[in-house]
């Protein structure tokens, strides 16, 4: 498995802008995240709106599709995907700003069932009735591929492969638990953090390629203060400890 691979980031020497310091009218900001990454980032877009004054307006889904959004002309500013690929990939194809890459997650892998004692460990995998798994789409979501990659190393992804189910994005599939219409389900360990009762095995990071989630500024926003002045909100000690607590680990190993 290829080791974690931090990218190392320029400095945006936009600073955070408040409407008290400068004056100016408060603006929008457009963000597209991923749907593992949606609830945080409407608590970040609140605190963001408590300390600058600015709007951030959200839109949420597999980072796949966004990608192809984005591709086709979205009108977005900043991408925070659930991967560094296609981060990556925009700017390849001078969609992105090379120097604003940077890490801002590293993603956890859960295996999640409304069942108490069910998903205590990967053994529900290997059993004679594993019931109906939930994942992503693997081809747009990268917490889909992480489940796929999982079972691959634990031997089971031919024999479980009649019992899956796949959600465009990690919201859907948290959704096919949430509703009973699958009995466990491969989501990202932030989104079952409130969640009380049922059973979960937080997957070994050996069983999966680490699941690094990149930002990255748009060009199109490439001079949008208030864009610049979010991705540097996104990097500040207050976010990144918000984004750990949520459970997401750091770049670095924090």
């Amino acid at each position: 498995m290829a080791p974690i691979r931090i990218i190392r980031i320029a400095v945006i020497t936009a600073a955070i802008v408040t409407i008290k310091a400068t004056g100016c009218i408060a603006a929008d900001v457009r963000v597209a995240v991923a749907a593992n990454f949606a609830d945080v980032a409407k608590d970040i877009a609140d605190e963001f709106h408590t300390a600058t004054g600015n709007t951030v307006i959200l839109s949420s889904g597999a980072s796949g599709q966004i990608y192809n959004q984005i591709t086709q002309g979205a009108p977005y500013d900043v991408f925070l995907s659930a991967d560094h690929t296609r981060p990556e990939m925009l700017v390849q194809h001078n969609l992105g700003v090379p120097a604003s890459l940077f890490t801002y997650a590293i993603g956890q892998l859960v295996l999640w069932s409304g069942r108490p004692g069910l998903a205590t460990d990967g053994a529900v995998l290997k059993s004679d009735h594993p019931g109906i798994i939930a994942i992503c789409n693997p081809r747009t979501a990268p917490y889909g591929q992480a489940a796929i990659e999982t079972m691959r190393a634990l031997g089971v992804l031919d024999t479980l492969r009649p019992q899956i189910v796949e959600g465009q994005s990690v919201a859907q599939a948290y959704q096919f638990v949430k509703s009973g219409n699958a009995g466990s389900g491969f989501v990202a360990l932030s989104q079952i953090q409130h969640e009380e009762g049922g059973s979960r095995w937080v997957v070994p990071a050996r069983l999966y390629t680490p699941i690094l989630q990149d930002a990255v500024l748009l060009k199109g926003a490439a001079t949008s203060p208030v864009a610049l002045s979010f991705m540097a909100f996104m990097r500040s000690p207050a976010i990144q400890s918000l984004i750990k607590s949520r459970g997401y680990r750091l770049p670095g190993g924090d």
